[in-house]
């Protein structure tokens, strides 16, 4: 890591492959930088499920998209905090995730919209 060099970034992506894995299942995860703000992370849960995603950070806040080795896609967000440890930063945090797209539910019915009664009617300034 460079000098200078905020680490937040990769622990936020590296927590957030976290949060991706499953909902409140522990993990472990390893995140490469490559571009300024963006990284690459790989996780495993402890179910097993192996997830690849792209993630983002700003300061101890990141947020990501991941697929697992079944084609769901989820997306989540955490907040965490490390430090550097020889040339690695090892850190810690919390984050939600939810998936977003289940090949296995394609059928799956929409979210329910709330029923807000009739629309007004559009003046046409007639």
């Amino acid at each position: 890591m460079s000098a200078g060099r905020s680490p937040f970034p990769s622990i936020a992506t590296a927590l957030l492959a976290a949060a991706l894995l499953s909902g409140c299942a522990a993990g472990v995860g390893v995140s490469v930088p490559i571009l300024p703000g963006v990284s690459v992370g790989l996780g495993v849960s402890s179910g097993g499920n192996v997830n690849v995603g792209v993630g983002t950070g700003v300061g101890p806040v990141g947020v990501g998209l991941g697929v697992n080795q079944h084609g769901q896609v989820s997306a989540g967000a955490g907040v965490g905090a490390g430090v550097p440890v020889g040339g690695a930063t090892v850190g810690a945090g919390v984050g939600v995730g939810q998936v977003v797209y289940d090949p296995n539910r394609p059928n799956a019915p929409a979210p329910q919209q709330q029923n807000r009664g009739p629309e007004p009617p559009i003046y046409n300034g007639g």
